[in-house]
């Protein structure tokens, strides 16, 4: 049977929105309402006629509320198949009537975690109740409707007035996949509550993963792939899915991608000058601070003005005109920024394909967390790479300058997000060439150098940035071919991990060039 009519429903809600609303629209169908606890109690405050649980039950709401529904005539009510005559002659003789109707949501756990409450407190907001009346109804959703979120009130309310005050069947399908999702969601939420912060588990043996779809996108990497972009259902540090789009085309899988390496970078500037940062293809094509926003654009636009186009901007403070109106100046795909001034945004609104991102505050980079990977047959998870350089150690015979030991930082700072094997070479606070990516470590310091070169070139500058730059390595050094290759850029000073069995071959070649070397103790490897 397709046409369900809707003669009782049960509505038993934590989040109370729209359910007044809902209870006028079914009592005007001339359904009976059954409800519980603060529900009856909204229902009967706007004048509705309202039947008790227990007077349903025949049992009173007990153990503070922990026992009220978990009984016979509420899940025999909604697991009964109405079509099979032994399930109806048991209701009949146990007096069990049809529900035919569910309007469940859930004690709010989630919430109570958040808000820092103490254990007690959180185990008594883990509804029992609750999500067994959602999967029974779910279950037999041939004969039942299920609604878990006030966003469907609408829907179900519109289907009964264009239907007799019944539900069909695509409808009651549809409403129980949302159903059995809300389930194991909120189980998702207290199982990664008990391992993770009651148990102090890094790795749980089990890892519920729960998402919810913020997005379906054109396509994937490729034309040819499908995507959608899915947000954390639990708690969740501000990112580029919770970033507000100003204007411009909606985004694609790449733009999600590349926006989010940008804003991952710059939040490492969280309380730095102003700085800028420029991403093509998940990797930084320029990074500079500067004492203004626009000038920082200006130095990491001009270490590659070739990768910047078509690339993604990230800016650790507020847009204003003078940055738009150069930003302006080339084909960007997205710009990410805290927020905008009225003379930036107006720049902007000419660039009706350009995707302004504001995303209020930037995410912290020393946050915790989980990442993972899927690969064939399984998942890798490993924490974030929120690591800091320690105290540094310098292992070479000259000690760098203030100037070098800033430099060292910055570039190391940068090489944390470029795709290994990573070499960056800065100056002055701005990125002078970055190397990314290849299969050895000389190349990528190679590539670096050259990189540096044709900026040169380009700009009309005398000598490449990399003249008198400190460079960082994401890994050691194996041989001391890379550190030479940068010295042979010239290097002045370098930041590395240290930890290869052929350190001292390294430190002596160091030496020997007269640069200052500093050991992190620290790798940021990033495939």
């Amino acid at each position: 049977m397709t046409a369900i009519t809707i003669r009782r429903a049960l509505l038993s809600v934590s989040d109370k929105t729209g359910i007044v609303d809902l209870g006028r629209a079914l009592a005007r169908h001339g359904v009976e309402l059954v409800s519980t606890g603060g529900t009856a109690a909204a229902l009967r405050d706007a004048g509705l006629a309202v039947r008790d649980i227990s007077d349903l039950t025949g049992f009173p709401e007990m153990m503070d509320g922990r026992v009220k529904t978990l009984h016979p005539k509420v899940h025999g009510g909604l697991l009964a198949v109405r079509d099979d005559k032994a399930h109806v002659a048991s209701m009949e003789e146990h007096g069990i009537g049809a529900i035919d109707l569910v309007v469940v949501n859930l004690y709010p756990f989630l919430q109570t975690v958040m808000k820092g409450a103490d254990r007690p407190e959180i185990i008594e907001n883990i509804d029992i109740g609750g999500p067994s009346m959602v999967r029974s109804a779910a279950k037999n959703h041939a004969f039942v409707t299920i609604v878990t979120d006030p966003a469907d009130y609408d829907a179900l309310v519109a289907e009964m007035d264009s239907s007799g005050g019944a539900t069909m069947l695509d409808l009651r399908k549809r409403l129980a996949a949302r159903a059995f999702a809300a389930t194991a969601t909120y189980d998702g939420m207290i199982a990664s509550w008990f391992g993770f912060a009651d148990q102090g588990e890094a790795f749980p043996e089990t890892l519920p993963i729960t998402l919810k779809r913020g997005a379906s996108l054109r396509y994937g990497e490729n034309p040819h792939q499908s995507a959608a972009f899915y947000t954390a259902t639990g708690p969740h540090a501000r990112g580029i899915g919770q970033a507000r789009q100003v204007q411009g085309k909606e985004l694609s899988y790449n733009n999600y991608n590349d926006a989010d390496a940008a804003l991952e970078l710059v939040s490492e500037f969280h309380d730095a000058q102003p700085t800028v940062v420029i991403v093509k293809h998940a990797n930084p094509c320029g990074v500079a601070s500067a004492a203004t926003i626009e000038q920082a654009y200006a130095e990491a636009f001009a270490c590659d003005t070739v990768s910047a186009f078509g690339g993604i901007i990230a800016l650790n403070r507020a847009l204003d005109e003078a940055t738009a109106r150069a930003i302006s100046g080339i084909f960007t795909e997205v710009v990410i920024a805290p927020d905008a001034d009225e003379a930036a945004l107006a720049i902007f609104a000419a660039k009706k394909n350009l995707r302004l991102l504001l995303t209020g505050d930037l995410p912290d980079p020393a946050r915790t967390g989980l990442m993972a990977k899927s690969i064939a047959g399984g998942w890798l998870v490993q924490t974030r790479d929120n690591g800091a350089a320690p105290d540094l150690k310098v292992v070479t015979k000259r000690q760098p300058t203030e100037a070098e030991l800033a430099d060292c930082r910055f570039a190391w700072t940068v090489a944390k997000h470029v795709k290994s094997n990573a070499i960056v070479y800065a100056k002055d606070g701005a990125t002078a060439g970055i190397g990314a990516g290849q299969m050895n470590r000389l190349e990528s310091a190679r590539i670096a150098a050259w990189k540096a070169k044709d900026a040169a070139d380009k700009a009309g500058w005398a000598t490449p940035r990399t003249i008198g730059s400190a460079v960082a390595s994401d890994a050691f050094f194996p041989f001391a071919d890379g550190l030479l290759a940068a010295v042979e850029a010239g290097a002045t000073a370098v930041i590395q991990p240290g930890g290869s069995i052929r350190d001292d071959e390294v430190i002596a070649a160091a030496d020997a060039a007269g640069l200052a070397m500093v050991f992190t103790g620290m790798r940021h490897f990033r495939h």
